[in-house]
């Protein structure tokens, strides 16, 4: 009898431990199903942010064409069409000085004659260290002769590369009479990066005027 008695009591406490798992894994499913179908909603809908490379506006640059420089002075050459010569009115200007301004690239090139009195040297030597003036934002220098003894005009240009403020310099001389200082500036913050384009398009403009330049 007593050995009955312990068989039922042992079916009834493996039934109950049955009936518990069972109640607990339907109270499991209730919660964690619905959990795992919210966590993949959420990662099917989260944005994926993917890093772009960094860039530039693009600029869109007029076509090359060139006119005459019409101002009073000791010397001719041509002009971008898209560009304007004004005379210096800073309080240091002197006669014959000019600003060639690029008002689409809120650009200019700035002309400084000098009469050639025994001095040569010395004009030269100030227009090489106000290039390299900039050789503290400056990554290179680029210094080239020009010469031209058709026209009896000799020179040196001055490309700067870097964050300078002026990317571009030159001198030109009849090495007797005239000499004559090019600087050309973008009044932006230098970011030669940014800039280039830029810089590229004028830097074309101010070779063809040192091709095209004579005296009178």
């Amino acid at each position: 009898m007593l050995k009955l008695l312990i068989n039922a009591e042992s079916r009834k406490l493996r039934w109950f431990l049955i009936n518990q798992r069972g109640e607990l894994m339907s109270v499991v499913k209730k919660i964690l199903i619905p959990a795992l179908f919210i966590l993949a909603i959420s990662a099917c809908n989260k944005d994926t942010y993917t890093p772009k490379p960094y860039g530039y506006f693009r600029i869109d640059f007029p076509e090359k064409d060139y006119q005459e420089f019409q101002m009073e002075a000791p010397f001719t050459f041509e002009q971008a069409v898209y560009t304007k010569a004004v005379p210096d009115q800073s309080a240091r200007a002197e006669p014959y000085w000019y600003n060639i301004q690029i008002p689409a690239n809120n650009a200019t090139i700035h002309l400084s004659y000098k009469k050639v009195n025994n001095n040569l040297h010395l004009l030269t030597e100030d227009s090489r260290e106000l290039a390299y003036k900039h050789s503290i934002k400056a990554s290179s220098i680029a210094e080239r002769v020009y010469t031209n003894e058709s026209k009896n005009v000799y020179g040196t240009t001055y490309n700067i590369k870097g964050n300078a403020a002026s990317p571009f310099q030159f001198h030109l001389t009849d090495s007797t009479n005239h000499f004559i200082k090019g600087s050309f500036y973008i009044n932006e913050h230098p970011n030669y990066d940014s800039l280039q384009p830029v810089i590229e398009f004028i830097e074309e403009d101010i070779l063809h005027l040192i091709e095209t330049f004579s005296w009178k």
